[in-house]
């Protein structure tokens, strides 16, 4: 089963990377967590970066972003980062 991980913050976004390097999982991320021109040197690597952000947004916001990650992995485990 696929291991999804879900970075809100950069701190997350390092962590995910170094686990979904471990585990072969996928990294998904705000675009606050990491630049566009960041993401562009994970092209072809198994990171996928919204274009919007997550950090300091609204519920519907993060809960709409997991849909996403549903629809293109409906049968993983999504592990979201924790932001208190």
């Amino acid at each position: 089963m696929d291991r999804i991980y879900l970075a809100i913050t950069a701190k997350g976004l390092q962590q995910a990377l170094m686990t979904a390097a471990e585990t072969g999982g996928t990294v998904w991320c705000g675009a606050d967590a990491m630049t566009e021109q960041e993401f562009s040197a994970h092209v072809g690597s198994a990171v996928t970066r919204f274009a919007y952000p997550l950090a300091a947004e609204s519920d519907d916001v993060l809960t709409g972003a997991i849909e996403t990650i549903f629809e293109h992995h409906p049968a993983a485990i999504i592990w979201v980062e924790s932001i208190a």
